[in-house]
């Protein structure tokens, strides 16, 4: 009987470790990218510079700046060709809208010129001259970006109802007018009252009240020998309220006088004589008598307008025409 052999095939059996070859070069190469990385964080910040100074040099690297090294690279740069365009477009449309400066030095002088002495420091000298009333709330100095402002209490300066001054006035107002004085600014004196309704022969409403406080104020200052041309009043009444009229604090608050100075100041123009003007002038006011302007009625109706004054000759002479 035939007996098969028993054929002893070998099976090979596959290696399942075989993923282990790829870690391992996957972590040695993490680990050397680490390595690496440490080793350019603790490398001095001064040798660091030394050598990227020396890759520019040696790369001729133009206009190395601050710890990096910024500039124009490797490119060649041609020179610009020669073109009719200018270099902010190309574009055949003409050019529209305002022309650009290349910097506002000139614009900012057109301002220059009018600005007068600086507030920042009369505020400080104000302060200090009025510290008893603002500390007493009878002032109070404030300053803005164009003005600086001298709030003063009405009972402080004018009698109740009136635009009478009080001897306190015209020292306080000497005080201020030492030190707003001396400069150029513009100075705009306003009158305020609270709305208490007011009829007098004399100020027949607030607003007169408030302007002729305003102007007494003018006139102590002007005394004091402030530029007239500096000044001008303002007249608010009870339009311009700074508290509340219902209660009589409030009202209080209201009643005020307010110097404010301008940031602008007066420009005084400087003119040169001229001797034939004066000539004219001096020959002018010796030959010329103020005449008076003379309205006269005519009988037959209109008037006539003259400087002359009527002889009784040329009166019948007129009546005689109109005849």
């Amino acid at each position: 009987m035939y007996r098969y052999k028993q054929r002893h095939e070998s099976q090979e059996h596959e290696s399942l470790d075989r993923w282990l070859v790829s870690y391992a070069d996957y972590m040695t190469l993490m680990f050397a990218l680490f390595v690496v990385l440490y080793a350019m964080a603790i490398v001095k910040e001064e040798e660091y510079q030394v050598l990227s100074e020396t890759l520019g040099k040696v790369f001729e690297v133009k206009g190395v700046e601050g710890k990096g090294v910024v500039g124009e690279g490797l490119l060649i740069h041609n020179e610009p060709a020669d073109t009719s365009f200018n270099l902010h477009g190309t574009s055949l449309q003409e050019e529209k809208g305002p022309e650009l400066l290349e910097d506002d030095i000139q614009l900012s002088e057109v301002a220059e010129k009018k600005v007068g002495s600086p507030l920042a420091s009369m505020e400080a000298e104000l302060k200090d001259a009025l510290f008893d009333l603002v500390e007493n709330g009878y002032a109070e100095v404030e300053r803005t970006e164009d003005w600086l402002t001298i709030e003063l209490n009405s009972g402080l300066l004018f009698v109740g109802g009136s635009a009478s001054a009080t001897k306190s006035a015209q020292l306080v107002m000497k005080e201020i007018s030492s030190i707003i004085g001396p400069v150029s600014n513009y100075i705009r004196i306003r009158g305020y009252t609270d709305d208490r309704p007011i009829a007098t022969e004399i100020y027949p409403s607030n607003w007169e009240l408030s302007v002729a406080r305003a102007m007494v104020a003018l006139r102590m200052l002007q005394a004091l020998k402030i530029n007239p041309a500096r000044m001008a009043i303002e007249g608010y009444g009870q339009y311009s309220p700074f508290a509340d009229n219902t209660i009589a604090q409030g009202r209080a608050e209201n009643r005020k006088v307010v110097i404010a100075l301008s940031k602008y100041a007066l420009e005084i123009p400087v003119f040169e004589p001229d001797k034939t003007t004066e000539k004219k002038a001096v020959n002018t006011s010796e030959n010329t008598d103020y005449k008076e302007i003379q309205v006269i009625a005519l009988p037959s109706g209109g008037i006539r307008i003259t400087t002359r004054k009527d002889q009784p000759n040329e009166r019948e002479t007129d009546k005689d025409k109109n005849k």
